[in-house]
């Protein structure tokens, strides 16, 4: 599919009812992003800015993107940097929305 093609899609609300992805497929969309890694259930990524000021405008600018998604991630929020995981709280796994947030904060 390609990290754009992931960062041009719209999330898909996500109320439960329907399966996690599947390993493979996790591996599949993991391929379609740079510098993402599926850790104990949940995807995630390191950004290291120059200074706190960058960090948040960073995590601002994500929280921009969650809210237009309907898609939110937990922030670990540092002095020069910020991780980002995603995961579907709704179905206890990984849905489709994760990645396609994901290719979406890269695209910051």
């Amino acid at each position: 599919m390609g990290a754009v093609a992931l960062a041009e899609r719209k999330c898909v609300p996500c109320e439960g009812g329907v399966d996690p992805l599947t390993s493979d497929q996790i591996e599949n969309l993991l391929g379609d992003l740079n510098g993402w890694a599926f850790v104990d259930d949940h995807i995630e990524k390191t950004y290291t800015f120059a200074n706190y000021y960058e960090t948040i405008s960073f995590v601002n600018a994500v929280a921009w993107v969650s809210n237009q998604e309907g898609h939110h991630p937990n922030l670990e929020v540092n002095f020069r940097d910020a991780k980002v995981k995603y995961w579907t709280h709704a179905i206890g796994g990984m849905s489709e929305n994760d990645f396609i947030c994901a290719a979406k904060v890269d695209a910051l």
